[in-house]
């Protein structure tokens, strides 16, 4: 089994025969993290996760491991991390120490935000294990993905990606076989609300799921580290079984962003799936590999964004509910990111021309007031603002977001929260150092470095839910979750883009009422790979449709549904598309109970 620490230790052989040791740390399996948190939203950019120090411009504790040497000796040091912020110079600024003694170089502070190799060094290594450490300097959000200590002479890591990937993957064993998690009868990949939903729902039928979830929690954006409140009703359903687990999972409406995680229930959702004896949940576990036959999803691999070991699942059925569509897009899977066109889909609320505009991320956050007044440090290297401009409130609502076709919403993840960190730090500043007779007292309590997404991927399915199909009411025969929220599509708020044209970070949105209508559920199977469900945010809809239906309890009822169309599915042996073509009767028939 590797090793915890991930420092694993390749030995090399010159022509001269004399042995050459590459001791590679990751960060995200340091022993002690301290105040340092595990960040894998970037893992399709770099390949890995790493660990950031977010303390809201309070320094965090060190983190802190022991790493083991294969030879005593001088060895040389390199340190991957970047400057997140480098306007000129980032806020990211931390130390690296060995047997808490600090090197020389700061990091976090080189003015490029390209993640890179920076030479922290020599080091004569006396001892077979040694200390090191993180120090955190700033508590705004340095952060470092991974240390490397190498015996090479004139030996550089590299840093394009595809060969940094290699380097890693052999220094760290990762091309061993995986652990096997099993076989199930139905896999579902995210733990978000419709996933967590799907699992539930076979569950109960007695199949027997993997519930796979990337992060520490269930319920993606409705957890404690993204905090949005639930919203779409369940009390309208045409189908009124529908909606009875969103029901059970429901902690209460705490709103956006509320200072105190425990309102968003990340134990009442972990207590329901763990009384479940068919579900085996695998949490901080991130799938990035799809093994296909033919146009059939056979396993996914998933890599703990911890340890870094990899497990492999094999499956009869699949569900994406990853939001970003990762098992569809691995697969192969038809899918559409963006806006259509007038000409393409005959919807009144298209775009005149098809782009990549998409519906942004948020990263909500909370003042609280304390006794005393609370200071606040300037912040040149965040967007700055001023009496002409700024938000004057307390703490954030839905409005705080950032995309629009600025950003794509997988591959810049990065960027936008930190483009929305230097959004909310320099409205902050502001508000602490200009109206102090308000703000004096408050406290940033909470800031959310996990970015709640709202488009990005939409799986195609057998059908494409469009604008006609919600405002016409149309009923379908194999019409399932209902749904009731209004024609939601965000763009950018006009003043905001007066003031950051291209760098909008507030949003505004014009609600098209709807009458309630039913969802097909051939919007919940993929139309090109046979075993392939979706359910949440990825399901098949246009753009605009999308708008309606990416609501939370709306989607966790279409979780419900896959978890009964994999029971009728695995009863008869047939695809999704089978239950649809053969067994649309049995499965409307559970729906209606």
């Amino acid at each position: 089994m590797r090793t915890l620490l991930c420092m694993l230790v390749l030995c090399l052989f010159t022509a001269g025969l004399s042995a050459q040791n590459h001791v590679f740390v990751e960060t995200e399996s340091f022993n002690d993290k301290g105040g340092w948190v595990v960040d894998q939203q970037s893992f399709p950019v770099i390949g890995s996760s790493y660990i950031m120090a977010h303390g809201m411009g309070r320094p965090v504790k060190d983190a802190t491991t022991t790493v083991n040497f294969p030879a005593k000796g001088k060895y040389h040091i390199w340190v991957r991390t970047k400057d997140w912020a480098p306007f000129p110079k980032g806020p990211g600024k931390f130390l690296v120490s060995i047997d808490d003694k600090p090197l020389n170089p700061v990091f976090g502070e080189s003015g490029s935000d390209e993640w890179k190799w920076y030479d922290a060094g020599e080091t004569t290594i006396n001892t077979a294990a040694i200390k090191l450490s993180l120090k955190d300097l700033t508590g705004f959000n340095g952060r470092c993905d991974a240390i490397l200590f190498t015996d090479a002479k004139n030996f550089t890591p590299p840093n394009k990606l595809d060969e940094l990937n290699a380097f890693r993957k052999k220094v760290l064993h990762l091309s061993g076989k995986p652990a096997v998690a099993g076989n199930f009868d139905l896999v579902v990949v995210g733990g978000g609300i419709a996933g967590t939903c799907a699992a539930i729902s076979a569950s109960r039928l007695g199949l027997k799921v993997a519930l796979i979830q990337d992060r520490p929690v269930l319920g993606g954006n409705n957890s404690s580290e993204v905090r949005v409140h639930l919203m779409g009703d369940i009390d309208k359903n045409y189908y009124p079984k529908l909606g009875r687990i969103v029901r059970e999972m429901d902690n209460g409406d705490p709103g956006n962003g509320n200072p105190d995680a425990k309102e968003y229930g990340d134990k009442r959702k972990n207590d329901i799936v763990n009384a479940e004896k068919n579900i085996s949940l695998f949490l901080n576990t991130h799938v990035y590999k799809v093994e296909k036959k033919d146009n059939q999803i056979i396993a996914v691999t998933g890599r703990n964004i911890s340890t870094n070991e990899d497990t492999r699942f094999t499956g009869t059925y699949f569900s994406d509910c990853t939001g970003d569509g990762t098992v569809g897009y691995l697969a192969g899977a038809n899918f559409r990111m963006g806006r259509e066109s007038k000409d393409e889909t005959g919807e009144s609320l298209a775009a005149e021309k098809s782009d990549s505009f998409t519906l942004g991320t948020s990263n909500l956050w909370a003042s609280v007031e304390r006794d005393t007044a609370t200071t606040f440090p300037e912040t040149p290297w965040a967007l700055q603002f001023s009496d002409e401009y700024h938000i004057d409130a307390y703490k954030s609502d839905w409005e705080w977001e950032t995309g629009f076709g600025n950003f794509n919403t997988i591959y810049d993840a990065e960027k936008i929260r930190d483009h929305n960190l230097r959004a909310i730090y320099g409205n902050w500043s502001y508000l602490k150092h200009n109206k102090s007779g308000k703000y004096a007292k408050q406290q940033l309590a909470w800031v959310a470095y996990i970015g709640g997404k709202r488009e990005s991927r939409r799986i195609i399915g057998d059908h494409v839910l469009n604008q006609m199909d919600i405002q016409e009411g149309k009923q379908y025969p194999d019409g399932s979750v209902t749904a009731t929220w209004t024609i939601d599509l965000h763009f950018p708020d006009a003043k905001n883009s007066q003031y950051f044209e291209g760098q909008e970070f507030f949003a505004g949105t014009r609600h098209i009422k709807v009458a309630p209508y039913t969802i097909p559920y051939r919007c919940l199977y993929s139309q090109n790979i046979s075993n392939l469900f979706m359910a949440g945010r990825n399901i098949s809809t246009t753009h605009v449709a999308f708008g309606s239906t990416r609501v939370m309890r709306t989607c966790g009822m279409m979780g419900e549904v896959v978890g009964f169309a994999a029971f009728v599915g695995k009863k008869y042996n047939t695809t999704p598309r089978g239950v649809y073509k053969d067994h649309l009767k049995e499965l409307m028939a559970i729906l209606k109970d």
